[in-house]
């Protein structure tokens, strides 16, 4: 499932001298954030009562195999969003400590663009490009 940040938001437009991670721009990627954990978590509380509603036992094996696959698939989809709201959550913290739109590895700034695209991005393009390299050797 791809979260789309952008649902409800408009993208923000600096002005011309605007200072970086402003009151503003922290307010706005809040908002997303926020927007985002919420929708998130009322799919979470969707797929706990629908699970309840269609936990229906099956006399055809192949019925309650496909079930049992659809729940599994659910349960899934629904950890990784667990996965995105606790990240949320270290976003919000990072706002409220002053630390959002720099890059945890070198320390500049993450960019307004990039963070539109991923809120809970933590590196800048350039670090996260070197880091993605680092998985593919070791992975090779």
């Amino acid at each position: 499932m791809a979260v789309d940040f952008q649902h409800k938001v408009p993208a923000y437009k600096p002005t011309k001298g605007e200072e970086y991670m402003n009151a503003k721009q922290l307010a706005h990627f809040r908002k997303i954030l926020d927007l985002v954990k919420k929708e998130l978590s009322q799919d979470i509380d969707r797929t706990v009562h629908m699970m309840q509603d269609e936990a229906t036992i099956f006399a055809d094996p192949n019925d309650r195999a496909s079930q049992e696959s659809d729940m599994a698939l659910e349960l899934r989809n629904r950890d990784r969003e667990r996965k995105l709201i606790k990240k949320i959550d270290e976003t919000i913290a990072r706002i409220e400590a002053g630390d959002y739109g720099y890059c945890d590895s070198c320390g500049i700034e993450i960019g307004l663009k990039r963070l539109e695209a991923r809120p809970t991005a933590t590196l800048c393009i350039d670090c996260k490009t070197l880091d993605e390299m680092r998985e593919k050797q070791i992975a090779k």
